[in-house]
Order: structure tokens, then C-alpha cells, then sequence
């Protein structure tokens, strides 16, 4: 990268992302593993209501999906539409007010929920005046990369930056909708949906968050960064096509199956099933085109550690989005349902997918942007196979867990009464939540292990060029 590209470019902005996603993983996932031992060990709250399980959960689940994963977004789709329009983004200042206001965001959510201020809704908890910054945060980004996007430098749109403007202005839609209330105070709101009807909303917007947010602004990152690390074309880009249109049109439809055995009406929850299943088809499209990618070039596996990231999420991507389609399915659900299966099925997706494929996009980053190889790739190998044990250890041990929870739930004896009482089931539970807190800490070690790889290959790459200009100077 020369310096040229660094002038018609802004990446200042996409570092500062870079860097708070890698913050906030080692923040995220930190809540994470306290929050899993205190399901091991209960007494690690202290009796402190500020640090219960209810209340840190949902500290957990924002930072690693707002403030990881939407600095994740934020800093791969500014990066990728620049390199792939020629252009530098439309306005700087509104990408600086991005990057302020969507760390206020996730300040306010780190504060206001341990506090008990919370509408209680899954991937929308937050009040009302945030869920209002959220929303103009999130236009402001939007209309950014829109008018970016206007003024490419070629008529062709690349298909990352279809991946990400769907992710945009459907997520805008869904949490609108969704966080539609009354406010009654100024940190206490009541939805305008009731009953059946906020459950069908809320579970609109909560898959739909994973299908767009999580899943759409993903595959944008994985069209982009496995092709460029790899060094090789994608292998399909008319499968990609293909695979953008039916995962669009498709994942709308699937938020019912949450619900299933439920106030719903029970053709809704068939219709999301239904189309659940068909979206194997598309999502396991996607997974094989970013594999294929690397078609004559496995080779590279053996010494590219960043590689390695970006081409197991994809394994994962491929697992999670077969698992949770038969999770989806009446007969597999009525066992999984209210189960740690289903906490198993999300970290596949979560740790196995969305981490680690953002991990390899910021690896990469970092080397071009700052020009530099990574302080130690070695440290970038320790990184992958903590978070590839860590999160193996720690789905096993929920899939494992949730399917005895199910079997235990409805275990009958010859009398028709229920052969174990839920406590029974809660007591046969613990070493599997020692389990979960082990892989959880793993991954967090990892964690910790790339925040300290990327600041010290930032400090280095700093110190290069300030010497390098100095020596200009003087000579």
C-alpha cells in the first residue's frame, strides 16, 4: 500500500474501528466467561444485584454484537467500499460521528443495563433515547456508504457492497419497527405491540438481526477479505449473485420458528420452518463458494494463520446454518426448545462464524493499513487454535447438555408422571457449565492474545514511520 492510497483514502477512521472491535472482544467475551461461571459457580455474584446473571447477560450480548460486531461492520464496509469504488468515502465527518456515536451507544448499554434499564426485548434491550442514537447512528452510516457507492469509479458493483447495503437498510427497518413504544419517562418506555403480537415482532427482529446484521454484513466481509488473503478470484461470482437474492428474500420469512408450540398461530411457525430448511441451500452455496475460493491454493493454509481464520468460519458458517434450520423443525424443536442447545447452536454461529471471520478481516487490515506484517504471526497462530479450541470445547458442551436437558424434561414413568424434577435436570448440568466456562475463558485468552498482538504491531509500524520521516527530513 503506498502512500498515495493512504492520501485518497480515509482510513484513519476504519483504524480507529479496528481497534475498538479488538477492545471490545476482550470486553465482550470477558462478561461472557463471568457470566458462564456464575451458571457454575452461583455464589460469583456476590449477592450483588448490579453483577447478576440477568442483568450481565444482556451486557454480554450487547458488546459482542453492538460494539464487536457493529465496529467489525463499520470498519470492513468504509475500508471495502473505498478499495473497490476507487473513491474516498463521501464525508469523513459523518463517518467520524459514526464511530463517536456508536461508542456511546455501546457505553450507554454497558451502563443503563447493569442498572436493571431495560425493555427486556432479545438484541433490542436498551431504552428508548439510545434506541433513538442507535437509529440516527445507523442512518448516518448508511447514507455514508450510499453515497460513497454513488460515486464509484466503475459502473460495476462488487458483491460485498450488495451484501452490506441489504444488511443497512434492513436493519434499519427491523429495529425501527421493533422498538416502537410509548415512553412513559426518560429511561422507561412500553412497547406498542401486546402479547402474541410482540413476541411475533420481537422474533421478526431478532432473527432477522442474525440473518441481516450478523449474517448479510458478514458474508459481505468474507466476499471481500477470503478472495484478497487467498490472492485468488472468487470461484463463483454468479453462485454469489445467487446466493445474495435467496438469502434476501428468504430470511425475511424465518423469525416464526422461534415461537413454535406458542400463543402463534401454528401456520406461521410451519411457514418459518419451511423456509428455514430451504435456506440450507443457499447459506451452504455461500460457505462452498468462499471454500472453492481457495481451489489450487490450500497450499496456503500451511504458513497463512490469517487464512486459516477466514476459511474455518466458513466451516462453521456451513455447520450453523444446517443446524439451525433442523433446530427450526417441529420434531427436533419440540426437544431443543428452552434448552442450552440452542445457547450451543448460537456460539457456532457467533464464536465459529462471526468471530472469527471478522478476526481474519482485521488481521488484514491492520497489515495494510499500517503497512507492516503482524508483530508476531506466531501469536496469530496461538490466536487460531485457542479460538478454535475454545469454541469447540464450548459448543460440545452445550449440545451435549441441551439434548440431555430435553430428554430429562420429558422423561415420563409407567404412571405418566415426569421421572425428573427440574432441579435434578439443573444439578446434572454442572460440569457441562464448567465446560462452557473453560471454552469461554480459551477464547477470551485468544482474545486477549490479539488485542496485544495489534497494538504492539501499531506501535511498531508508528514508530517506523515517525522515524522514517524524521530521517527525511533531516536528510
Amino acid at each position: 500500500m503506498n502512500a498515495k492510497e493512504h492520501q485518497n483514502y480515509n482510513y484513519d477512521v476504519v483504524k480507529y474501528f479496528s481497534v475498538s472491535a479488538c477492545i471490545y472482544l476482550v470486553l465482550g467475551t470477558a462478561v461472557g466467561v463471568w457470566i458462564a461461571s456464575e451458571l457454575a459457580w452461583p455464589f460469583l455474584n456476590f449477592d450483588n444485584p448490579y453483577i447478576t446473571f440477568g442483568r450481565l447477560r444482556p451486557v454480554h450480548t450487547n458488546i459482542v454484537v453492538y460494539g464487536f460486531g457493529g465496529s467489525v461492520l463499520m470498519a470492513t464496509a468504509y475500508y471495502v467500499i473505498q478499495r473497490t469504488c476507487g473513491v474516498r468515502l463521501w464525508c469523513d465527518a459523518m463517518a467520524w460521528f459514526t464511530f463517536w456515536g456508536w461508542n456511546l451507544y455501546v457505553i450507554g448499554a454497558m451502563i443503563t443495563l447493569p442498572l436493571g434499564i431495560t425493555q427486556g426485548k432479545e438484541y433490542a434491550e436498551l431504552e428508548w433515547p439510545l434506541d433513538i442514537l442507535l437509529a440516527v447512528v445507523w442512518i448516518a452510516y448508511t447514507i455514508n456508504f450510499i453515497m460513497t457507492l454513488s460515486q464509484r469509479k466503475s459502473s460495476h458493483i462488487y458483491v460485498a457492497n450488495w451484501f452490506f447495503l441489504a444488511m443497512m437498510i434492513m436493519f434499519t427497518y427491523l429495529h425501527v419497527i421493533n422498538s416502537l413504544s410509548i415512553p412513559v419517562s426518560m429511561w422507561k418506555s412500553y412497547s406498542i405491540f401486546a402479547g402474541v403480537q410482540d413476541a411475533m415482532v420481537q422474533w421478526w427482529w431478532g432473527h432477522n438481526a442474525i440473518g441481516f446484521y450478523l449474517t448479510a454484513g458478514f458474508l459481505g466481509i468474507m466476499y471481500y477479505f477470503v478472495p484478497k488473503q487467498a490472492e485468488r478470484p472468487i470461484y463463483s461470482y454468479r453462485l454469489s449473485v445467487i446466493h445474495f437474492w435467496a438469502l434476501i428474500f428468504g430470511y425475511v420469512w424465518l423469525g416464526a420458528h422461534h415461537l413454535q408450540y406458542t400463543a402463534l398461530p401454528d401456520w406461521t411457525g410451519s411457514l418459518g420452518a419451511a423456509i428455514s430448511l430451504a435456506m440450507i441451500i443457499p447459506s451452504w452455496g455461500g460457505a462452498l463458494n468462499g471454500m472453492f475460493t481457495l481451489s489450487g491454493a490450500w497450499d496456503k493454509l500451511r504458513t497463512d494463520y490469517i487464512l486459516r481464520f477466514l476459511i474455518v468460519s466458513l466451516a462453521f458458517y456451513a455447520m450453523s446454518t444446517f443446524e439451525g434450520p433442523v433446530m427450526a423443525s417441529k420434531t427436533v424443536n419440540a426437544l431443543s426448545h428452552y434448552t442450552d442447545w440452542t445457547i450451543g447452536h448460537v456460539h457456532s454461529g457467533a464464536l465459529g462464524w462471526v468471530a472469527m471471520v471478522s478476526i481474519g478481516a482485521l488481521y488484514h487490515m491492520v497489515e495494510r493499513m499500517w503497512n507492516t506484517s503482524m508483530f508476531s504471526v506466531q501469536l496469530v497462530n496461538v490466536h487460531f487454535w485457542l479460538a478454535t479450541i475454545g469454541t469447540a470445547i464450548y459448543i460440545t458442551s452445550m449440545w451435549v447438555a441441551g439434548i440431555m436437558q430435553g430428554l430429562m424434561w420429558r422423561a415420563y414413568d409407567d404412571y405418566g408422571n415426569l421421572s425428573y424434577t427440574f432441579v435434578e435436570s439443573v444439578a446434572q448440568m454442572h460440569p457441562y457449565y464448567i465446560m462452557r466456562a473453560m471454552g469461554g475463558f480459551i477464547f477470551f485468552t485468544g482474545a486477549v492474545v490479539m488485542l496485544i498482538n495489534v497494538l504492539a504491531t501499531i506501535y511498531i509500524a508508528n514508530k517506523k514511520a515517525s522515524e522514517t520521516k524524521i530521517t527525511l527530513q533531516t536528510g
